[in-house]
Protein backbone atom coordinates (compact mmCIF):
# COMPACT_ATOMS: atom_id res chain seq x y z
CA UNK A 1 0.00 0.00 0.00
CA UNK A 2 1.33 3.30 -0.98
CA UNK A 3 0.24 5.50 1.40
CA UNK A 4 -2.11 4.97 4.66
CA UNK A 5 -3.20 9.03 3.95
CA UNK A 6 -7.10 9.28 4.14
CA UNK A 7 -7.12 5.61 4.07
CA UNK A 8 -10.20 4.07 6.00
CA UNK A 9 -8.86 1.33 8.79
CA UNK A 10 -11.15 -0.57 10.95
CA UNK A 11 -9.56 -2.44 14.03
CA UNK A 12 -11.13 -4.92 15.76
CA UNK A 13 -10.22 -5.17 19.45
CA UNK A 14 -9.02 -1.36 19.09
CA UNK A 15 -10.22 -0.08 22.60
CA UNK A 16 -7.17 -1.02 24.38
CA UNK A 17 -3.48 -2.73 23.91
CA UNK A 18 -2.46 -3.83 20.87
CA UNK A 19 -5.52 -2.85 18.86
CA UNK A 20 -5.28 1.08 20.39
CA UNK A 21 -1.24 1.18 19.78
CA UNK A 22 -1.88 -0.30 16.11
CA UNK A 23 -4.94 2.91 16.08
CA UNK A 24 -2.39 5.43 17.57
CA UNK A 25 0.30 4.15 14.51
CA UNK A 26 -1.91 4.09 11.50
CA UNK A 27 -3.68 7.77 12.87
CA UNK A 28 -0.20 9.18 12.67
CA UNK A 29 0.15 8.11 8.94
CA UNK A 30 -2.68 9.74 8.10
CA UNK A 31 -5.54 7.15 8.28
CA UNK A 32 -8.75 7.76 9.12
CA UNK A 33 -9.48 4.97 11.78
CA UNK A 34 -12.79 3.15 12.77
CA UNK A 35 -12.81 0.86 15.77
CA UNK A 36 -14.54 -1.64 17.19
CA UNK A 37 -14.62 -3.43 20.13
CA UNK A 38 -17.67 -5.49 22.14
CA UNK A 39 -16.24 -3.40 25.03
CA UNK A 40 -18.92 -0.12 24.32
CA UNK A 41 -17.53 2.03 27.97
CA UNK A 42 -13.30 1.06 26.77
CA UNK A 43 -14.25 2.02 23.11
CA UNK A 44 -15.66 5.64 23.46
CA UNK A 45 -13.45 6.35 25.90
CA UNK A 46 -10.14 5.28 23.85
CA UNK A 47 -12.17 7.34 20.62
CA UNK A 48 -12.52 10.47 22.72
CA UNK A 49 -9.06 10.56 23.78
CA UNK A 50 -7.02 9.86 20.04
CA UNK A 51 -10.08 12.41 18.89
CA UNK A 52 -8.39 15.13 21.19
CA UNK A 53 -5.23 13.94 19.57
CA UNK A 54 -6.19 15.05 16.47
CA UNK A 55 -7.00 11.73 14.87
CA UNK A 56 -9.89 10.88 12.66
CA UNK A 57 -12.01 8.34 14.43
CA UNK A 58 -15.05 7.03 14.40
CA UNK A 59 -16.08 3.87 16.59
CA UNK A 60 -18.72 0.85 16.26
CA UNK A 61 -19.29 -1.48 18.72
CA UNK A 62 -19.87 -5.45 17.76
CA UNK A 63 -19.21 -9.11 18.55
CA UNK A 64 -16.74 -10.57 16.13
CA UNK A 65 -18.58 -14.06 16.60
CA UNK A 66 -22.23 -12.75 15.64
CA UNK A 67 -22.31 -12.33 11.83
CA UNK A 68 -25.54 -10.22 11.87
CA UNK A 69 -23.64 -8.09 14.08
CA UNK A 70 -20.80 -7.40 11.91
CA UNK A 71 -23.21 -7.45 8.71
CA UNK A 72 -24.85 -4.52 10.48
CA UNK A 73 -22.13 -2.81 11.44
CA UNK A 74 -20.53 -2.87 8.08
CA UNK A 75 -23.66 -1.59 6.69
CA UNK A 76 -23.53 0.79 9.19
CA UNK A 77 -19.81 2.25 8.48
CA UNK A 78 -20.14 1.99 4.76
CA UNK A 79 -23.26 4.42 4.87
CA UNK A 80 -21.81 6.67 7.85
CA UNK A 81 -18.18 6.78 5.99
CA UNK A 82 -17.76 4.72 2.84
CA UNK A 83 -16.00 1.28 2.86
CA UNK A 84 -13.02 0.20 4.44
CA UNK A 85 -9.48 0.36 2.55
CA UNK A 86 -7.58 -2.04 5.46
CA UNK A 87 -9.37 -4.65 7.91
CA UNK A 88 -7.43 -5.83 11.04
CA UNK A 89 -8.31 -9.09 12.86
CA UNK A 90 -7.18 -8.14 16.34
CA UNK A 91 -9.51 -9.08 18.53
CA UNK A 92 -9.14 -12.66 20.46
CA UNK A 93 -8.86 -13.91 23.82
CA UNK A 94 -7.05 -16.33 25.69
CA UNK A 95 -6.96 -18.74 28.91
CA UNK A 96 -4.34 -20.11 30.13
CA UNK A 97 -3.89 -23.85 31.93
CA UNK A 98 -3.23 -27.36 31.14
CA UNK A 99 -5.52 -28.82 28.83
CA UNK A 100 -7.49 -30.24 30.89
CA UNK A 101 -7.54 -27.56 33.82
CA UNK A 102 -9.15 -25.22 31.45
CA UNK A 103 -13.29 -25.93 31.18
CA UNK A 104 -14.27 -26.87 27.59
CA UNK A 105 -16.67 -23.81 27.36
CA UNK A 106 -13.14 -21.75 27.79
CA UNK A 107 -11.60 -24.11 24.39
CA UNK A 108 -14.72 -23.27 22.44
CA UNK A 109 -14.30 -19.63 23.45
CA UNK A 110 -11.09 -19.06 22.15
CA UNK A 111 -11.61 -20.69 18.66
CA UNK A 112 -15.00 -18.04 18.48
CA UNK A 113 -13.07 -15.21 19.06
CA UNK A 114 -9.30 -15.96 17.79
CA UNK A 115 -10.24 -18.10 14.81
CA UNK A 116 -14.34 -17.44 13.60
CA UNK A 117 -13.32 -14.30 14.04
CA UNK A 118 -11.39 -12.88 11.75
CA UNK A 119 -13.22 -15.43 9.17
CA UNK A 120 -16.42 -13.76 9.72
CA UNK A 121 -15.35 -9.91 10.01
CA UNK A 122 -13.40 -10.72 6.81
CA UNK A 123 -15.92 -12.41 4.65
CA UNK A 124 -18.01 -9.42 5.04
CA UNK A 125 -15.53 -6.81 4.51
CA UNK A 126 -13.83 -8.50 1.76
CA UNK A 127 -16.11 -7.72 -1.15
CA UNK A 128 -15.55 -3.90 -0.10
CA UNK A 129 -11.51 -4.46 0.08
CA UNK A 130 -12.18 -6.29 -3.72
CA UNK A 131 -13.29 -2.60 -4.92
CA UNK A 132 -11.08 -0.47 -3.44
CA UNK A 133 -7.81 0.56 -5.58
CA UNK A 134 -5.50 -0.74 -2.82
CA UNK A 135 -6.63 -2.95 -0.17
CA UNK A 136 -5.15 -4.36 3.00
CA UNK A 137 -5.76 -7.58 5.49
CA UNK A 138 -4.46 -7.74 8.42
CA UNK A 139 -4.57 -10.79 11.08
CA UNK A 140 -2.81 -10.58 14.30
CA UNK A 141 -2.02 -14.49 15.04
CA UNK A 142 1.20 -14.81 17.68
CA UNK A 143 4.65 -16.84 18.05
CA UNK A 144 2.20 -19.58 19.62
CA UNK A 145 0.87 -20.16 15.99
CA UNK A 146 3.89 -21.58 15.01
CA UNK A 147 4.86 -23.81 17.18
CA UNK A 148 3.35 -25.91 20.17
CA UNK A 149 1.87 -24.36 23.10
CA UNK A 150 2.40 -25.38 26.18
CA UNK A 151 -0.12 -24.18 29.11
CA UNK A 152 -2.04 -23.05 25.84
CA UNK A 153 -3.12 -25.50 23.81
CA UNK A 154 -6.32 -24.26 22.23
CA UNK A 155 -4.79 -20.60 21.69
CA UNK A 156 -1.92 -21.87 20.31
CA UNK A 157 -3.79 -24.02 17.80
CA UNK A 158 -6.30 -21.20 17.35
CA UNK A 159 -3.50 -18.87 16.13
CA UNK A 160 -2.31 -21.66 13.77
CA UNK A 161 -5.51 -21.54 12.57
CA UNK A 162 -5.27 -17.82 11.80
CA UNK A 163 -2.10 -18.29 10.03
CA UNK A 164 -3.27 -21.05 7.34
CA UNK A 165 -5.94 -18.82 7.20
CA UNK A 166 -3.85 -15.70 5.78
CA UNK A 167 -1.74 -17.70 3.45
CA UNK A 168 -4.76 -19.31 2.02
CA UNK A 169 -6.45 -16.04 1.48
CA UNK A 170 -3.54 -14.71 0.08
CA UNK A 171 -2.79 -17.31 -2.35
CA UNK A 172 -6.05 -17.39 -3.09
CA UNK A 173 -6.75 -13.33 -3.84
CA UNK A 174 -3.40 -13.73 -6.08
CA UNK A 175 -4.73 -16.81 -8.11
CA UNK A 176 -7.75 -14.50 -8.83
CA UNK A 177 -6.26 -11.71 -9.91
CA UNK A 178 -6.61 -9.62 -7.18
CA UNK A 179 -3.13 -8.59 -6.51
CA UNK A 180 -4.08 -4.96 -5.24
CA UNK A 181 -5.15 -6.78 -1.88
CA UNK A 182 -2.40 -7.75 0.01
CA UNK A 183 -2.47 -10.36 3.62
CA UNK A 184 -0.48 -9.43 6.78
CA UNK A 185 0.18 -12.18 9.31
CA UNK A 186 1.43 -10.38 12.09
CA UNK A 187 3.54 -13.02 15.06
CA UNK A 188 4.46 -11.30 18.11
CA UNK A 189 6.31 -12.57 20.71
CA UNK A 190 5.06 -11.85 24.05
CA UNK A 191 3.87 -8.82 24.69
CA UNK A 192 3.24 -6.40 27.77
CA UNK A 193 -0.24 -6.29 28.27
CA UNK A 194 -2.42 -7.71 30.99
CA UNK A 195 -3.09 -10.37 28.92
CA UNK A 196 0.33 -12.14 29.19
CA UNK A 197 1.35 -10.67 32.67
CA UNK A 198 3.53 -13.22 33.79
CA UNK A 199 4.42 -14.68 30.38
CA UNK A 200 8.07 -15.42 30.18
CA UNK A 201 9.53 -14.21 26.66
CA UNK A 202 11.81 -16.27 24.61
CA UNK A 203 15.75 -16.43 26.28
CA UNK A 204 17.92 -13.81 24.43
CA UNK A 205 14.72 -12.19 23.56
CA UNK A 206 12.74 -8.79 25.09
CA UNK A 207 8.78 -8.57 26.37
CA UNK A 208 7.72 -6.21 23.58
CA UNK A 209 5.75 -2.94 23.71
CA UNK A 210 2.43 -2.46 22.13
CA UNK A 211 3.86 0.38 20.22
CA UNK A 212 6.79 -1.84 19.34
CA UNK A 213 4.56 -4.81 17.29
CA UNK A 214 1.84 -1.62 16.19
CA UNK A 215 5.24 0.30 14.67
CA UNK A 216 6.41 -3.03 12.76
CA UNK A 217 2.85 -3.32 11.58
CA UNK A 218 2.15 -0.29 9.54
CA UNK A 219 5.39 -0.77 8.22
CA UNK A 220 4.39 -4.09 7.31
CA UNK A 221 1.04 -2.77 5.73
CA UNK A 222 3.38 0.01 3.60
CA UNK A 223 5.71 -2.71 2.20
CA UNK A 224 2.80 -5.19 1.65
CA UNK A 225 4.76 -7.80 3.61
CA UNK A 226 3.15 -11.26 4.35
CA UNK A 227 4.53 -11.72 7.74
CA UNK A 228 5.42 -9.29 10.78
CA UNK A 229 7.21 -11.70 12.99
CA UNK A 230 8.79 -10.22 15.89
CA UNK A 231 11.58 -9.88 17.71
CA UNK A 232 14.41 -11.85 15.72
CA UNK A 233 13.76 -15.25 17.27
CA UNK A 234 10.28 -15.59 15.56
CA UNK A 235 11.71 -14.69 12.26
CA UNK A 236 13.76 -17.98 12.36
CA UNK A 237 11.49 -20.07 13.81
CA UNK A 238 9.75 -20.98 10.96
CA UNK A 239 12.82 -21.96 9.23
CA UNK A 240 14.14 -24.29 12.14
CA UNK A 241 10.66 -25.98 12.21
CA UNK A 242 11.20 -26.79 8.65
CA UNK A 243 14.93 -28.17 9.16
CA UNK A 244 14.91 -29.53 12.08
CA UNK A 245 13.70 -33.18 12.72
CA UNK A 246 10.21 -32.87 15.49
CA UNK A 247 12.40 -34.04 18.34
CA UNK A 248 15.33 -31.68 18.16
CA UNK A 249 13.24 -28.74 17.26
CA UNK A 250 11.02 -29.84 20.26
CA UNK A 251 13.94 -29.62 22.55
CA UNK A 252 15.55 -26.82 21.00
CA UNK A 253 12.01 -25.18 21.90
CA UNK A 254 12.69 -26.01 25.32
CA UNK A 255 15.97 -24.83 25.71
CA UNK A 256 14.85 -21.52 24.69
CA UNK A 257 12.09 -21.50 26.87
CA UNK A 258 9.28 -21.96 24.74
CA UNK A 259 7.61 -24.67 26.96
CA UNK A 260 7.55 -23.11 29.82
CA UNK A 261 6.94 -19.32 29.17
CA UNK A 262 3.21 -19.31 30.14
CA UNK A 263 4.11 -21.22 33.68
CA UNK A 264 3.57 -18.19 35.68
CA UNK A 265 0.70 -16.18 33.45
CA UNK A 266 -1.73 -14.83 35.81
CA UNK A 267 -3.40 -12.73 33.43
CA UNK A 268 -5.87 -10.96 34.92
CA UNK A 269 -9.56 -9.68 33.99
CA UNK A 270 -10.87 -5.84 34.07
CA UNK A 271 -15.19 -7.23 34.08
CA UNK A 272 -15.52 -9.27 36.92
CA UNK A 273 -18.68 -10.93 35.27
CA UNK A 274 -19.76 -10.17 31.69
CA UNK A 275 -22.56 -12.25 30.01
CA UNK A 276 -21.92 -14.90 27.02
CA UNK A 277 -23.47 -12.76 24.22
CA UNK A 278 -20.33 -10.22 25.07
CA UNK A 279 -17.39 -12.75 24.96
CA UNK A 280 -16.84 -12.35 20.58
CA UNK A 281 -15.19 -8.86 20.74
CA UNK A 282 -12.97 -8.92 23.28
CA UNK A 283 -9.99 -7.27 22.45
CA UNK A 284 -6.26 -8.57 21.36
CA UNK A 285 -5.74 -8.70 25.26
CA UNK A 286 -8.15 -10.41 26.55
CA UNK A 287 -8.24 -13.70 29.10
CA UNK A 288 -9.65 -14.92 32.47
CA UNK A 289 -7.50 -17.55 34.76
CA UNK A 290 -9.28 -20.11 36.30
CA UNK A 291 -10.19 -19.64 39.79
CA UNK A 292 -9.97 -15.82 39.04
CA UNK A 293 -12.52 -12.97 39.21
CA UNK A 294 -13.12 -13.70 35.61
CA UNK A 295 -14.28 -17.48 36.48
CA UNK A 296 -17.44 -16.92 33.50
CA UNK A 297 -15.92 -19.02 30.92
CA UNK A 298 -17.49 -16.08 28.58
CA UNK A 299 -15.98 -13.35 30.20
CA UNK A 300 -13.75 -10.77 28.20
CA UNK A 301 -11.27 -8.69 29.20
CA UNK A 302 -10.56 -5.25 27.70
CA UNK A 303 -6.50 -4.09 29.12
Amino acid sequence: MRTLQDRRVLITGGASGIGRAMAEGFGAAGAHLVLADVDAAALASTGDELRRRGLRVDTVRFDVTDPDDVAAARARINDEGGPIDVVVNNAGTVFGGTFLEVPLARHLTTYRVNTLGPVIVTHAFLPDLLDRPEAHVVNIASLAGLGPGVRATTYASSKWAVIGFSESLEVELRAQGHRHVHVTTVCPGVVATDLFTGTRPLRLTRTLTPGQVADRVVAGVLADRPYVRTPWLVAVVPTLRGLLPHRAFVALTEVFGGTSSMTDWDGRTRAAAAGPDTAGGATHDAGARPGSAGDDPYSPTAV
